[in-house]
């Protein structure tokens, strides 16, 4: 093995280093319940406060409006039939989403239709835009929320949510957004960013796996999805958990100062889309610049995506084929079948997410790496041989 590259961000991120300190006092001194009336249940809400304060300063809304979950998929259940309960008392029992959410949205949605709710699942073009004529049409009085990821999770497309807020709004419909891969990634001011409600996930973004948040506006009433003690408000049951909401706390605030390193992430990934779809028969799947600065999904004809992973993972390689939440399933990615890739080609991609840690040594060996593979696989493959005949014939 010549190095080891990490490339798999959208799936998970190493805790850093200064969330492990941050962390700290909380596992060794403050390690009170924040509920706790006596003096170390005191010193533990002083800590929570302040970990609220400072994320809602990240994102320019108010402490009241930060709740903390155990994780992003969480968020997403609470967010969505949390809204889709109160708003039915209403006369609103309609729920708009599209075709490529995580399946956090997808599944949620799909227990709502159990329950008698009307789901109506609006299509994307090729490169995985919203269609905001068929968005239009879908969203009507009768809709309780509309839910549109602000970026793929494997793709990479970033959705025009501002438009989508003012569509949902003006039929007075609730807007939720799953910013999972957004946050850290691109800057969300939810001063000026219109949505009714926003996750996020602390492990994408160098925090631990098991926190993460709800930001619900101020006015916005939502039932509870976890009754219990009391704790964030009467809104979500359960002990905080502090280490981890700490830790929270100083994964935004760092991913705030690295913002400016963008730029450079989106040039290495532009390296990565140039080099890999200079092999024959290979696509981009996605949008070529509305995209995640670190998000690469390339599309190989005539080759599993499972083979290459693990061919990649022998050179020291980590890359996955899709999300991370579905990579043991055999089916071809949904999303990418609904930006209408067959399913035989569905199953050769590669989603390739780097971060601030990648390094032009790192995308160097990729690029080395990859091609070689990929005729390796081809030549072994039977379908790669008609191709090629057809080609000859043509």
């Amino acid at each position: 093995m010549k190095r080891f590259v990490y490339a798999d961000n959208a799936a998970t991120t190493p805790v850093s280093r200064e969330v492990t300190e941050a962390m700290a006092p909380c596992f060794e001194t403050v390690w009170g319940n924040p509920s706790s009336l006596h003096q170390k249940g005191r010193e533990a809400k002083v800590v929570l406060d302040d970990a609220r304060l400072r994320i809602a300063n990240v994102f320019h809304c108010t402490p009241k409006e930060i709740f903390f979950t155990s994780c992003g998929s969480e968020s997403d259940n609470w967010a969505i039939k949390g809204a889709a309960h109160r708003m039915k008392k209403k006369g609103r029992d309609e729920i708009v989403t599209t075709a490529i959410e995580h399946h956090a949205v997808l599944h949620t949605c799909e227990a709502l239709e159990r329950e008698g709710f009307k789901v109506t699942y609006v299509g994307v073009d090729a490169d995985g835009v919203v269609k905001m004529d068929e968005l239009r049409a879908a969203v009507t009085e009768k809709t309780a929320i509309v839910a549109v990821m602000y970026a793929n999770n494997e793709i990479g497309t970033i959705e025009p949510i501002r438009e989508i807020c003012d569509i949902a709004h003006a039929k007075g419909a609730l807007m939720f957004t799953d910013a999972v891969q957004a946050v850290g990634n691109l800057e969300i001011d939810l001063s000026k960013l219109p949505v009714d409600m926003l996750s996020l996930s602390g492990h994408k973004i160098h925090a631990p796996k098991g926190i993460g948040m709800l930001f619900i506006r101020k006015g916005v009433v939502i039932d509870n999805l976890i009754d219990g003690g009391g704790q964030e408000r009467g809104k979500r049951g359960g002990t905080e958990n502090l280490p981890y909401i700490v830790g929270l706390a100083k994964a935004l605030e760092v991913a705030e100062e690295k913002m400016a390193d963008n730029e450079r992430v989106a040039r290495l990934r532009d390296r990565l889309i140039d080099g890999l779809t200079k092999i024959p028969h290979s696509r981009l799947h996605g949008h070529r610049t509305q995209r995640l600065p670190g998000n690469v999904n390339v599309g190989f004809e005539c080759v599993e995506g499972e083979s290459m992973l693990l061919w990649l993972d022998l050179a020291g390689i980590c890359v996955s084929t899709g999300s991370a939440c579905s990579s043991d399933s055999l089916e071809p990615s949904h999303v990418l079948i609904a930006i209408g890739i067959p399913h035989e080609k569905a199953h050769g991609s590669l989603r390739i997410s780097i971060s601030h840690e990648t390094t032009d040594e790192d995308v160097d060996y990729i690029l080395e790496t990859i091609p070689p593979i990929v005729e390796k696989l081809r030549n072994m493959s039977p379908l790669w041989e008609d191709l090629q005949k057809k080609e000859q014939n043509a």
